[in-house]
């Protein structure tokens, strides 16, 4: 019986297989949606205090420094164009047992992302409709985006299409609108501040500052996650990876650059209250342009960051498909019906439903799920580095590499995430350790097992 794992080798493929329908362009959907053409808006007021006004040189920096990693998941996915992202990379470059804590390592990252982009929603859409509480908007938005992923990638790039057009949309109203305003107004600070500060430049505040930004990237890699969807082979899927996060890098740098015109105080006084960061661009719009605009980027971040979540749910589902494929999860998760991993769909929105409508119910829920959620993808992302260079450089399976692209890129790479993770919160490097520990005693788990199935 199918039900039981019995049956031919044939019908269990038919089973664990995912249905090629994406093109480039659905890639690019996936990965903008991830990121979120409006990622800045929410951490502007952190970074312009932290780097003391350069905000947009901080986005210049941390555009380049995500490239390394950007330029590793190239390299590896035409290498092994398969839905596990960076666990099959791992495995490939530094063996079984590295690929499977790599893939755990992202895990805690693709299942919390979700839910910070699902909580992000409820708290924009509590703002617009005070009358219902957060936490029914974000369980609102987990239960839509779920359906539309068990329909199908291709339908539900569609909708994410439509989506991001309008987030698009409404980024350009932005830009355009804060134009006109500094053409006709000028600017508060100085036009070259937002590039060498609103006091003296302070290269250590920008690089600290770095290390905050680079988080406004993480889901470009989800790209990754869709290999074995794509119908143009892994070529695209490199070309999605890298055209996604210049784009973002463009974006990003655009608005922070014209919002750090606008804003009507100095670095100097969120620097000096906290509090007033996280609306520090609202703020800023609401004051140089109007309380419409204002209100239009808060709607357009609402329904954007549900979407977000979506391409999010995808990715984690692929994940967790791809490692019970290879027996590093419980194989009925590797199901497929009609070339949709809805078992795994399902699971990850179980799990990211329960962590996001438990952050919505706390006041402090938000600082608990942003605290911990980029351990996963950051230390992945060095074990991606050091993939590699295992692959190319060390077991030379290309032929002699190339030291620049197979050693100095991942290297640098590395450097970089590593230099964050030492950067992150306490709380973060604590429950990143945890995990990591629950991660090696499920390997020594399952290695146990294999030991007595062969005696």
């Amino acid at each position: 019986m199918a039900g039981t794992g019995a049956g031919t080798g044939t019908d269990r493929d038919a089973h664990t297989q995912l249905r090629r329908s994406l093109g480039f362009r659905d890639l690019v959907v996936y990965g903008l949606l991830f990121i979120a053409p409006m990622a800045p808006v929410g951490v502007f007021g952190t970074l312009d205090a932290k780097s003391h006004g350069a905000v947009a040189l901080v986005y210049v920096f941390a555009t380049v420094a995500m490239a390394f990693t950007a330029y590793s998941y190239a390299q590896m996915v035409r290498v092994a164009p398969q839905a596990g992202s960076v666990f099959t990379y791992a495995r490939k470059g530094l063996g079984e047992s590295v690929g499977f804590i790599a893939g755990w390592m992202a895990m805690l990252d693709y299942l919390l992302i979700p839910a910070v982009a699902y909580l992000f929603s409820g708290i924009a859409m509590e703002a617009l409709v005070p009358a219902v509480h957060r936490w029914v908007w974000t369980g609102t938005a987990v239960v839509v985006t779920t359906l539309l992923n068990l329909w199908g990638v291709r339908p539900a790039a569609r909708v994410g299409f439509a989506v991001l057009a309008m987030e698009i949309v409404v980024l350009g109203v932005f830009l355009v609108s804060a134009t006109v305003v500094l053409v006709q107004d000028g600017p508060r600070r100085g036009w070259a501040s937002p590039l060498t500060g609103d006091g003296d430049f302070a290269p250590d505040a920008v690089i600290g500052a770095v290390s905050v930004a680079v988080l406004s990237y993480l889901g470009f890699d989800a790209i990754a996650s869709f290999a074995e969807e794509v119908t143009g082979g892994s070529r695209q899927v490199a070309r999605a990876v890298l055209f996604c996060l210049g784009l973002a890098g463009v974006l990003f740098v655009a608005q922070t650059y014209l919002v750090a015109l606008l804003e009507p105080v100095s670095s100097a006084e969120p620097a000096a209250d906290p509090r007033s960061q996280g609306s520090a661009f609202y703020d800023a719009v609401d004051a140089a342009v109007g309380t419409w605009l204002h209100d239009l980027v808060a709607l357009s971040k609402a329904i954007g960051a549900t979407f977000a979540a979506l391409a999010g749910q995808a990715a984690a589902g692929r994940l967790l498909f791809a490692m019970a494929r290879d027996r590093r999860l419980p194989h009925r998760l590797s199901r497929t019906d009609s070339g949709v991993p809805r078992v795994a769909l399902l699971i990850s929105a179980v799990v990211t439903m329960t962590a996001a409508v438990w952050a919505a119910r706390r006041d402090d829920g938000l600082d608990h799920l942003v605290s911990v959620v980029d351990i996963g993808a950051l230390t992945a992302f060095t074990l991606l580095h050091a993939s590699v260079v295992g692959w190319f450089a060390v077991r030379r399976m290309e032929g002699p590499p190339s030291w620049w692209r197979h050693v100095l890129i991942p290297v640098l790479g590395a450097m970089v995430t590593v230099t964050v993770i030492a950067e992150a919160s306490r709380t973060a490097q604590v429950v990143g350790a945890i995990w990591l520990a629950v991660g090696l005693l499920v390997l020594v788990g399952q290695r146990g097992r294999g030991t007595e199935r062969a005696s």
